[in-house]
């Protein structure tokens, strides 16, 4: 790698092609690269650490609730797919199979795990027999292997990693708090993990998951306008249940199906984590999920060298003692610039700079990645000071997205009004709905906009549909995504 090599220089900006500047920054970052298969990816380091750190804090909140985690098999057989028809039409285009083993093909095709809701279901109608069982509270981290068209690293492609959590409960009341918990638990991990505001919703019965009762989402927007789902939450109701006969004896002794749900979140995050915080310089990451919190400069002429490194080894070890993901970077061979410019183009939140007039002044300076603001600040208060600075970058963080999303987002009272907005912005756009599946798809098929969910909260409360004029059911937000 040349000391010399721009890398800001080589990213294109978003303004002059988002797309671009996407792949751009990913790989410079090195967080992916492309595999030989076609729409699979190689998570570098950087790249599979941050899922690391989204599964390490995610795992502990599902914890908390009381779920556990456990594993099934990648291999699903096709009869278990045919038992729920809804959901077998929903993956059937993306499923891949294997029809021949060890030289032999075999009896019965078997599907690689697209999801798992029906290994799951199987697997639940052995172990639950009585109201005394239930419920079941179990997530599964895997890989899972959906053969799209058109892929995007991280937000879609071929195989991905998530987790999937898959529950049974013993009536629709249990079933439905299950559900709606575990969307809190998305959400409030989104924006106060992530730093990404999301709106949060019930999606359209055309946008429920395949053999859902109801699906419900958090919708993030990406600095291109565009929508991300981030995570879903289904209600499962008795279907899976009655399909694979998971039935038990409630309190009164007589054979009643389980009322199920299922929810996830996938390494589409990452994707979304990139594209709501970046900017032309490269990556910008919250300090919660850096694999990366402060890079450590030493500065300064090759005679002072030795005493300087000294100094930034002491401090390094202190901020490391106090739980601080920290790196040094003491690398001779290449110029500070340089470096300043890599760890911003890495996104890493706050620089750590050290030269000989600050040992002798007992300071460093701290540079923070958002807003470039310098602190100096002294080194007896260094790891106080690193972690508020980093507290209050993942705020600003959060509220500059919220802005951003604010900023680009209208409600408007028809099909024009829509159209003209997305054709001269970007963003998300809320209306009114009559609850028709025809005017939603005259929507998409004019102006290329999906409804994203049934806000819980929406902006304004619209009294008539955008397309028909007929009274509203419900406000929708509406938007282009990814």
């Amino acid at each position: 790698m040349s000391k010399d090599k721009g890398f800001v220089t080589e990213i294109t900006s978003q303004s002059e092609d988002f797309s671009r500047w996407y792949i751009d920054v990913i790989k410079k970052a090195e967080l992916m690269d492309y595999s030989p298969v076609r729409g699979c990816i190689v998570f570098r380091p950087d790249g599979f650490e941050l899922w690391e750190n989204i599964q390490r804090e995610l795992d502990q909140r599902f914890k908390d609730t009381g779920h556990r985690n456990a594993y099934f098999p990648l291999f699903i057989p096709e009869s278990f797919f045919q038992k729920e028809k809804e959901h077998v039409e929903g993956f059937n285009p993306e499923l891949p199979w294997v029809t021949e083993a060890a030289g032999e093909k075999l009896e019965e095709r078997l599907a690689i795990r697209p999801t798992s809701e029906t290994m799951i279901g199987h697997m639940y109608a052995k172990w639950i027999q009585s109201y005394r069982d239930l419920p079941v509270l179990i997530n599964q981290w895997a890989n899972v292997v959906r053969w799209e068209k058109r892929t995007l690293p991280f937000l879609r492609t071929s195989e991905f990693l998530w987790q999937e959590g898959h529950t049974a409960h013993e009536d629709e009341a249990d079933a439905r708090k299950e559900t709606l918990t575990m969307l809190d638990v998305y959400t409030d991990f989104a924006e106060k993990f992530l730093a990404i505001p999301v709106i949060k919703g019930e999606k359209t019965p055309s946008e429920r998951f395949a053999g859902a009762v109801d699906t419900y989402s958090i919708e993030a927007m990406m600095k291109d306008g565009r929508a991300v789902q981030a995570g879903t939450s289904h209600y499962m109701g008795t279907k899976f249940a009655e399909a694979f006969d998971i039935k038990f004896l409630d309190r009164q002794n007589e054979l009643q199906f389980a009322h199920t749900t299922s929810w996830g979140v996938s390494t589409r995050l990452i994707g979304a984590l990139i594209m709501v915080h970046g900017d032309d310089r490269g990556l910008a990451l919250p300090p919660k999920v850096a694999p990366t919190q402060v890079i450590m400069i030493p500065i300064g002429p090759a005679k002072m060298r030795e005493a300087v490194v000294g100094r930034v080894d002491e401090l390094f070890a202190e901020l490391k003692a106090a739980g601080i993901r920290v790196r040094v970077d003491d690398r001779a061979d290449v110029s500070p610039g340089w470096k300043f410019n890599e760890y911003e183009m890495r996104g890493v939140p706050l620089r750590l700079e050290l030269g000989p007039r600050d040992m002798d002044n007992g300071v460093v300076v701290l540079v923070s990645r958002i807003t470039g603001e310098k602190r100096i600040v002294k080194q007896d208060e260094l790891t106080g000071e690193v972690s508020k600075m980093l507290e209050e970058t993942q705020d600003a963080m959060y509220e500059r997205a919220k802005q951003f999303r604010q900023d680009n987002f209208a409600a408007v009272d028809t099909l024009d009004e829509m159209k003209s907005f997305m054709e001269e912005k970007r963003g998300f756009v809320e209306s009114g709905w009559c609850g028709s599946a025809a005017c939603e798809k005259q929507v998409k098929e004019e102006t290329g906009a999906t409804s994203r969910n049934i806000p819980f909260e929406p902006a304004t409360k619209k009294e008539v549909c955008l397309v028909c004029g007929d009274a509203s059911k419900h406000t929708v937000v509406f938007a282009r995504a990814y």
